[in-house]
């Protein structure tokens, strides 16, 4: 299945200020690439859903993400799977989007469950395996293994915006090829 830049949208999960620093090398190439992903879906036209857990104690969405936050905010949550809050449930289905692009925080934990619900509901999810960080290393792989057993697609930053973009010479194009190279 390929990426459909007018049937997807895009999920930043928990990517957080006092997250982040737990993550496995500090989260930063999740925080990277999750970067990437929000630019291309802006200059796209992807909508983009983010979610802070609860963020008194973990903080908010982290400074490189924030001048790409939707307009309407992240959407806080305790609950470890994103469709399990009603706030979330509510703003994906107004979408009415049947591709998910997914990054985050922490893969084994609220990607996964995020992605699981998705995907049982009939959703194509992809997980953007680089643009997502747990605090061991293993804990990725687990979840990577498992999210495939699942029919969930696992890839890159680079292929997902490569497949919303879908071909070369054009404006966009050539405002994100920077971004990538």
């Amino acid at each position: 299945m390929l990426l459909d830049r007018n049937q997807s949208c895009l999920i930043v999960v928990d990517i957080q200020e006092r997250l982040a620093p737990a993550m496995h090398d500090g989260g930063q190439g999740a925080i990277h690439n999750a970067g990437i992903l929000m630019k291309a879906a802006r200059r796209l036209g992807v909508p983009v859903l983010v979610s802070e857990q609860y963020p008194r104690g973990l903080g908010r969405t982290v400074a490189p993400l924030q001048e790409f936050m939707p307009d309407q905010g992240a959407i806080e949550k305790v609950e470890f799977a994103c469709p399990g809050n009603a706030g979330f449930t509510q703003r994906f289905k107004a979408l009415g989007k049947k591709q998910a692009v997914i990054a985050g925080m922490e893969t084994h934990i609220c990607v996964l469950q995020t992605a699981l619900k998705l995907r049982a509901e009939g959703v194509e999810v992809f997980v953007a395996g680089d643009a997502t960080a747990s605090r061991k290393p293993d804990s990725m792989d687990f979840a990577f293994a498992r999210l495939t057993d699942a029919g969930c697609a696992i890839l890159t930053t680079e292929m997902a915006v490569f497949e919303w973009l879908e071909r070369a010479g054009t404006d966009d194009f050539k405002a994100l090829q920077p971004l990538i190279a």
